[in-house]
């Protein structure tokens, strides 16, 4: 984080260290400042937080309830625990629960804080209670596994006002049976998508996923320790977006764009996202 204008800064304090930030910031880019590793799913840097998934949520001294810190605006004179019993207790039950009815295998994030938390969802339902229901392959450009969607609702800000403006997906039913899905749940072709795939690329879980990583796991030969990633400019137009090309065995697997470029911000079209295959 930048140096903050003393005329701008809102000073708080984080487990016992003081920490500046400009006004308007939240709680978890104060948690940023101070060096704080913090959990998070339905939060992206890209995206509007929606306060889904409360594993961000902190101790705040004055309030009753544990709150969001990547929603949160600082106040002058907070006091901010993140790493209190209390946080601990709240943080390891979220994973838990979310572990005993989703697919987390292939999300490694979490799986590496379920670990630093001690979570251990088999004390509830030994075995899980997924969906079941078959992986939805409709195309060669990605698939959706329901099994492994944590209703994150990242998917859905991609699709809707925070990048592409197609609203094509929202999330849909109610309790268990909740889940992200078109209009009338009508196949990917006839929906209003446009195969930008911004919804895969902000995927926590990989429950969508590129449907050439999908094949590559079906055959047990998905080796990420063993691609390349090479940043290229993408070649269709002039608008100059960056693509993270990922290369297995001297072939393309995927496409990517990085974050913190300023024109792309990860996201992508249809032609950056899935058009390489003629390299």
């Amino acid at each position: 984080m930048h140096p903050v204008p003393v005329e701008t800064a809102v000073s708080i304090r984080v487990d016992d260290r003081e920490v500046l930030v400009p006004e308007g910031a939240t709680i978890l880019d104060a948690c940023n400042a101070a060096g704080v590793d913090t959990p998070t799913i339905c939060y992206s840097d890209t995206l509007t937080p929606v306060n889904v998934c409360r594993l961000c949520v902190v101790e705040l001294d004055g309030s009753r309830a544990l709150v969001p810190s990547c929603s949160r605006p600082v106040e002058k004179g907070m006091v901010v625990r993140t790493g209190s019993e209390r946080v601990r207790h709240s943080r390891r039950m979220v994973l838990e629960f979310l572990a005993t009815g989703v697919d987390l295998s292939q999300a490694d994030e979490l799986a590496r804080w379920a670990e630093y938390y001690g979570a251990d969802p088999g004390r509830y339902v030994p075995d899980g209670e997924m969906m079941n229901e078959p992986v939805r392959v409709q195309d060669n450009l990605y698939i959706r596994d329901y099994d492994k969607c944590v209703l994150c609702y990242r998917c859905v800000e991609a699709c809707g006002d925070d990048a592409q403006h197609t609203y094509a997906i929202a999330v849909a039913g109610r309790g268990s049976g909740a889940r992200i899905s078109t209009e009338f749940d009508v196949a990917l072709p006839d929906s209003a998508c446009v195969y930008c795939g911004n919804c895969v690329a902000v995927c926590p879980t990989n429950a969508l996923q590129f449907k050439t990583e999908y094949d590559l796991r079906l055959a047990s030969d998905w080796r990420p320790d063993d691609q390349t990633v090479t940043r290229t400019v993408c070649s269709y137009c002039g608008v100059g977006c960056n693509l993270e090309l990922h290369v297995q065995d001297n072939r393309i697997v995927k496409c990517t764009s990085p974050d913190d470029h300023d024109i792309t911000q990860g996201h992508l079209c249809i032609k950056g996202r899935f058009g390489w295959n003629y390299v």
